[in-house]
């Protein structure tokens, strides 16, 4: 028996939906969308074998959220466009504000007190260019040199309480990391103010930036 169009129409939305219902899955989402990348560095960066990041990645695919190309004998991955970002974000956006148990979460890693609002990335744009700002990129240093935000300073979570005595208390402090389910710039943010300094996060991270335009330096290779 034949179902009908809007039937047809929902199972099709609900693919969509079932290719976000694992955690695994945005994982891999949140590693394609800091740039291009195989099977086997996905895999290492997620902590996936490399045969479940492979079907993980063919479900994404079929759901239309990434699309693939060879090189040799490697099979990369890339975000289908931006909607895909705007639909990782949504998804934070309503956990956010409907499950307590994300709020608790994030107090958390804000060490119990209330996080202070995030940057804009306009905002943060115009700072930049003031030179009245301090952005640092908490992401590892792969991430870093496939694409920053120019003047980013790469730091890790592990050097924060060595080089926070060297930064300028008098100069706000920007943190960012990948999207929207890193938590790196939470924690970072956490570190800088516990030393007194004037520290906030940017709203989005990288990929938003990249997304609206504005301008990416990567490394040499």
């Amino acid at each position: 028996m034949s179902i009908s169009p809007k039937a047809a129409l929902l199972e099709e939305y609900a693919l969509v939906g079932r290719a976000l219902s694992a955690p695994a899955r945005l994982m891999l989402l949140e590693q394609i969308a800091q740039g291009e990348r195989g099977v086997e560095a996905l895999a290492d960066k997620t902590g996936l074998t490399i045969a479940n990041a492979s079907q993980h990645l063919q479900q994404l695919r079929r759901a239309g959220l990434v699309t693939s190309r060879r090189d040799g004998k490697s099979v990369i991955y890339r975000l289908s466009d931006a909607k895909t970002l705007v639909l990782m974000d949504l998804l934070r956006v309503v956990a956010e504000r409907n499950l307590a148990q994300v709020e608790r979460i994030l107090r958390g890693l804000s060490e119990g007190a209330d996080a202070p609002e995030p940057v804009s990335r306009d905002d943060l744009a115009a700072r930049l260019s003031e030179g009245t700002v301090t952005i640092l990129d908490v992401r590892p240093a792969d991430e870093f040199a496939l694409g920053h935000i120019p003047g980013a300073r790469n730091v890790s979570l592990g050097e924060l309480e060595r080089i926070a005595v060297t930064l300028d208390a008098g100069t706000e402090i920007i943190a960012y990391c990948r999207g929207p389910y890193c938590i790196y710039a939470h924690q970072a943010v956490a570190a800088l103010r516990r030393h007194g300094l004037n520290a906030r996060r940017l709203e989005g991270g990288l990929p938003e930036w990249r997304e609206d335009g504005r301008p990416v330096l990567a490394d040499a290779q």
